[in-house]
């Protein structure tokens, strides 16, 4: 048989192919004569034909026929078989296959050949392909390696003894004592391995973690040598001494000295040197000193440095390279929390990022200001918003206006400048306002009584101007129905007032409901709004009529109820129309708690688009989702305050809502109302008339990962002696159990406390607890909704368990937050509670 032909022939005929069928036919027929070589067992020209097995692999064709003859080049003496056949095995080979545990042998005999390059070879494939049957195997064979003196071969060993710890995490220990010796070695490749491998250890281990803390000052000494050494031709890069290995270092010393004292203490001369001496001309410089500014504020870093992180943050706000520019940015969003003041400095920056062509620069800018708006800077920032709102794209216009309202909401300096850049905003933004947003200004608006009459007049000019914008529209409409005896006064202090017939009111709003850009909802807002009028208004009464009874015929069902009912009333209760159509009472604010302290949590919570109350009372679909979780044998007993003069019927609503629970009271146990009883009025009408100390569910949150219930005692004890607990604690939430006996002996008061250790605070945390039938549970207010990053504080919840038959407790949890954008809901069940607690 003639020779097959050579690799570079090969690749000249396929790239020569002038359609894909004329490709495919090349290489079946390779591929066919690569078949019939490996069948007859040709030594000869077995490496050439596996090379070109590999490149036709590459092109995405099958080639798993010539697994085994990879396996047999690796078993091959000379280098240059040995070579294609590792190359081979790591392409067509990996851990789902059992034919690669056939070379698993062979690489045992080559770590430990005498040629450097084919021991290197073997180190390489098993970093590839590795399984953990593979790994137990070679561990031991990896860790000899490690203290080998031939950097080559201790580099490739230390990148596999990673690989083996990412696969096997139990194989940690074998490598710990050879790992530290790597950081004594002058070879800057060993060097690096070794903090990669020290760094993938400290975040699988918490043990570790506190092993290696005490190897922080031989990092500190081996990056002050990078920084302070000569010029090094084999290390330096754009001027910058071995850059690679300096973000590695700096990476690990951020773990090593996150919450320990004394670990950043070590560290911080050496971070203040990195990030003062580096060159920021060039890219490398750059990498280096961002990896600085994520240790500093990572760490328990001085006061001064965190001040030089944020500065250096500030300066890559003016660089031209728009990849530094966003990360900054989205650095400067996560550590806006730690050092509210230090962020400010850089605002005017930070505003004129608003204005770059880049649309994920703009997004990451946008969210920046919202969380560094408060009361001081508001007017300002509020009106570059606004500014920016006017030429966003549609994308941004939802989001920004949303999150004004929010920004005003909670730092509005008056009502006037409040109401005045609402309806800029509703001019502004257009259709793009959400209707959680227009209900939200009604409210506000009606709870201001002093500007009702400028509010109106000033609506009402809008919508003369332009009535296709259908946010401002509703809101207009709602205002002029409620207050169109204001607006015809014409008297007010705040501005001009402008003076209307009545006509011209109704001729307005019959325009609008007439136009055909109106949507169904404007002119549900619009024919209310004239009904309204129809008592507030004199001489137009008729004309409303007529406008009204338009739509008695209507095609849409709401509008011909609406017109109906309202013609209904006219014609039949005419005497009973001024009564029911009086003005609104105020209405209660459901939004944001004004009470609240604007803490930099709650500024960073700006960010979101959505604002919620802080507790809601579950529905039904939640509390019977909770119930699923119990079985039949288990209830939620909820606390309530009794009101016994209520009607009948509340009740009833209250029991519809909370779907099969059992009410279960308890005298001793005499609560205050929760929060949600005093911000949603509707709610305490419903659960006023039950019985007498019955709570309902409070929600709670957490990161979204699998949850760890450990019930874990902890060494601390109270003061009554009853141990604590970790009743959860996952993704960086941790909440604590504290007990202590009440007053009757049959009652447990737990004090549960739940912390935050990452870097983003967790907001609309809720809390909800259930417990067998045969306990009485209750669940009194949280000191709060948002859970502080990096532990600074803690929400704090008392929970009431009555045991009145002394069985052992088992608790069922379900908690819900938002983490960093992210709704991150958890549940589970707590059972080995202290002795103590079921006694």
């Amino acid at each position: 048989m003639p020779p097959p032909i050579k690799l570079k022939d090969l690749i000249r005929n396929i790239r020569a192919a002038r359609t894909q069928a004329d490709e495919r036919a090349i290489v079946q027929k390779e591929c066919a004569s690569i078949r019939n070589s490996f069948r007859d067992e040709d030594n000869t020209y077995r490496c050439r034909n596996v090379a070109k097995l590999l490149y036709i692999h590459m092109l995405g064709y099958p080639a798993h026929f010539g697994q085994l003859e990879c396996l047999k080049l690796v078993a091959q003496p000379r280098f240059t078989d040995k070579r294609i056949g590792y190359l081979g095995t790591t392409l067509l080979l990996d851990e789902r296959q059992d034919v690669h545990l056939l070379v698993t042998n062979s690489m045992k005999n080559d770590m430990n050949h005498s040629t450097q390059y084919i021991a290197g070879l073997a180190l390489g494939c098993l970093g590839s392909i590795c399984s953990q049957e593979m790994c137990r195997d070679l561990a031991a064979e990896i860790e000899k390696l490690m203290k080998q003196s031939n950097a080559y071969i201790k580099k490739k060993a230390t990148l596999c003894a990673f690989r083996i710890i990412r696969k096997v995490p139990e194989l940690m220990e074998i490598f710990i004592p050879a790992t530290r010796s790597l950081l004594s070695e002058k070879n800057h490749g060993v060097l690096l391995t070794a903090v990669v491998l020290i760094t993938e250890m400290c975040e699988k281990s918490p043990d570790t973690l506190s092993h290696f803390r005490k190897l922080v000052p031989n990092l500190v000494r081996i990056l002050k040598n990078l920084i302070m050494s000569g010029y090094s031709p084999e290390h330096d890069v754009s001027g910058v001494s071995d850059p690679f290995l300096q973000v590695k270092i700096l990476k690990l010393l951020r773990i090593l000295g996150k919450y320990d004292a004394d670990a950043s203490e070590a560290m911080n001369d050496i971070l203040a040197q990195v990030a003062t001496n580096t060159e920021t001309s060039k890219n490398v410089g750059n990498a280096i000193l961002y990896e600085t500014v994520l240790a500093i504020m990572d760490i328990k870093s001085e006061s001064g440095l965190r001040v030089l992180a944020i500065n250096i943050l500030g300066r890559f706000l003016l660089n031209n390279d728009k990849n530094i520019r966003y990360v900054a940015l989205n650095t400067l969003l996560k550590t806006v929390s730690a050092d509210m003041n230090a962020v400010q400095r850089h605002r005017s920056t930070i505003v004129d990022c608003l204005k770059d062509p880049d649309v994920s620069i703009r997004r990451r800018a946008v969210e920046l200001c919202f969380a560094l708006i408060n009361a001081n800077n508001v007017r300002g920032m509020v009106k570059e918003l606004v500014f920016f709102l006017e030429k966003a794209d549609p994308e941004f216009k939802s989001h920004v206006s949303s999150n004004i309202f929010h920004a005003c909401e909670k730092y509005a300096p008056n009502k006037r400048w409040h109401i005045d850049t609402m309806m800029k905003v509703l001019t502004t933004a257009g259709n793009h306002v959400l209707d959680d947003t227009v209900s939200s200004l009604i409210q506000m608006i009606s709870d201001t009584s002093s500007l009702h009459g400028y509010t109106s007049q000033q609506l009402f000019k809008a919508i003369q101007e332009d009535n296709t914008q259908q946010p401002l529209v509703q809101v207009a409409a709602w205002c002029i129905g409620e207050y169109g005896d204001l607006l015809m006064a014409g008297q007010t202090e705040e501005a001009e007032p402008i003076q209307v017939t009545e006509d011209a009111v109704v001729e307005v709003l019959e325009k609008i409901i007439q136009s055909t850009t109106a949507t169904q909802v404007t002119k549900e807002y619009v024919l209310t709004a004239l009904m309204k009028l129809s008592t507030r208004f004199t001489v137009t009464v008729d004309y409303i009529k007529k406008v009204i009874s338009a739509y008695g015929p209507s095609l849409d069902m709401e509008l011909q109820q609406r017109s109906v009912e309202y013609l209904t009333l006219f014609r039949s209760y005419d005497h009973m129309r001024a009564g029911l159509l009086e003005r609104m009472p105020p209405m209660e604010n459901k939004g944001i708690n004004n009470s609240e302290t604007k803490n930099n949590s709650e500024r960073t919570d700006l960010v979101k688009t959505n604002d919620k109350p802080v507790v809601n009372l579950p529905t039904q679909p939640e509390s019977n989702g909770l119930l699923d979780l119990l079985g039949d044998t288990q209830t939620v007993t909820p606390a309530i305050i009794q009101e016994p003069q209520k009607p009948q019927k509340d009740s009833a609503d209250l029991l519809d809502l909370l779907g099969d629970l059992d009410f279960t009271s308890s005298n001793e146990m005499n609560p205050q109302p929760s929060l949600q009883q005093t911000q949603q009025p509707i709610s305490n009408n419903i659960l006023g008339n039950v019985m007498d100390n019955v709570q309902p569910l409070q929600p709670m949150t957490q990161p979204q990962q699998t949850p760890n219930f450990l019930g874990a005692p902890l060494d601390n004890v109270t003061n009554n002696k009853i141990p604590s607990l970790v009743a959860f604690e996952k993704a960086g939430l941790k909440i604590d159990f504290n007990f202590e006996k009440d007053s009757n002996p049959a009652v447990t008061n737990i004090m549960l406390t739940a912390t935050n250790s990452t870097m983003f605070p967790m907001t609309e945390f809720v809390f909800q607890a259930a417990v067998p039938k045969s306990f009485q549970l209750q669940l009194q207010s949280p000191s709060g909704n948002v859970v502080p990053p990096n532990n600074s504080a803690a929400v704090t919840q008392v929970i009431k368990i009555a045991n009145p038959q002394k069985q052992p407790l088992r608790m069922r949890i379900k908690l819900a937050y938002n983490w960093n954008g992210m709704d991150v809901n958890e549940q589970g069940e707590v059972s080995n509670f202290p002795a103590a607690v079921n006694q």
